[in-house]
């Protein structure tokens, strides 16, 4: 129960957003500026407090870490607005205003800051707009958090910590589940970096997205190199971020999505079975998945889990590419007959 329960609220979660993402008015900026706050707070945390920090005893390296993770919230609402086209003075004001807040109550803030950021500079006359805007948006964007943080946060960590129990109950299975479900979200408009970052996953869980995230990035390679979906420049792209190829992805779901739910699926498997943690929550990508593991786990091990999930993730481009060929000629055949 633990672990289905785990499963279809990790499944609610990533549906929910979704469905921002591609409903909402800017939701895909909105999201994309979330993701781009996990990166410059989680990613540089996890790479100068722990590795710089703790494991090398470099002071500068560790508090410059410490500080950017602490300011999560600050950055969520900065890079959210921005996305979204708020003037930066704006951005700026609202961000500094939520600093004791976290990245979701801060990607709320951000999402409104971003809505009526334009409204304010049209309606406020100019000169003082600027001014006034600031002044307006700063108190805003503190009270959206005041008053999201306690539910919301409360919401998503349950689902986070149901998550990192069945991942302990059932590491095997889970990390199969997990890791297809992660990797499928990495290549998805839905960023696995936001996700994760919201869920707030650490542990286990978070290595098992990792290591997804960048064996599924060999899946994505090799669907690109044998159904020829792109020259040589388009499969690097892929492999190192998947959204800069959304549009090749969103015209050729089936093979993408089959082969990335079993090439990240295996690698999350293999995550499990080394003991693969990650204490950096919203580091779910290619090259901040292969980098952060490394600050938390021993270094042979971590290597070890990067070279078999690329392995893996190889195997599974090539099954589901074979897969999709054997599907396609067997119903083109019976289209044949019937026609």
């Amino acid at each position: 129960m633990v672990f289905l329960k785990g499963i279809l609220l990790l499944i609610a979660v990533f549906l929910m957003f979704t469905l921002f993402s591609l409903k909402m008015p800017k939701g895909t900026k909105a999201m994309n500026g979330l993701a781009n706050a996990a990166i410059a707070s989680f990613l540089v945390e996890a790479i100068h407090k722990y590795v710089g920090g703790d494991i090398f005893s470099l002071g500068l390296l560790g508090s410059t870490g410490a500080t950017s993770g602490s300011l999560g919230g600050v950055a969520s609402v900065i890079l959210v607005s921005a996305a979204m086209g708020a003037n930066p003075v704006f951005a700026v004001s609202a961000g500094i205003a939520v600093m004791e807040f976290g990245i979701l109550p801060g990607f709320i803030a951000g999402y409104v800051i971003g809505l009526i950021s334009p409204w304010l500079e049209k309606k406020i006359p100019d000169g003082i707009n600027i001014i006034a805007g600031a002044l307006i948006v700063a108190p805003l964007a503190r009270v959206i958090s005041i008053v999201s943080a306690p539910a919301v946060e409360t919401v998503l960590m349950y689902i986070g910590d149901a998550i990192v129990v069945a991942t302990h109950q059932s590491p095997l299975l889970m990390g199969f589940v997990l890791g297809g479900i992660i990797k499928m979200i990495c290549t998805s408009p839905l960023s696995s970096m936001a996700l994760t970052a919201m869920l707030s996953l650490t542990g286990p869980a978070m290595g098992i997205a990792s290591i997804a995230c960048f064996g599924g990035s060999f899946t994505n390679g090799t669907v690109f190199s044998r159904l020829k979906l792109g020259d040589r420049s388009k499969v690097i792209a892929v492999m190192l971020e998947p959204l800069t190829q959304a549009d090749i992805i969103t015209r050729n779901p089936v093979p993408i999505y089959m082969s990335n739910f079993l090439g990240g699926g295996l690698s999350g498997m293999i995550a499990a079975s080394l003991g693969i943690v990650n204490n950096a929550p919203g580091t779910a990508s290619p090259i901040p998945g292969m980098i952060a593991p490394f600050a938390f786990n021993d270094p042979g091990n971590v290597v070890l889990a990067l070279v078999f999930s690329a392995i893996a993730g190889l195997a599974a481009g090539w099954i589901g590419t074979g897969v999709y060929r054997f599907m396609t000629t067997k119903r083109l055949k019976i289209k044949k007959r019937l026609g």
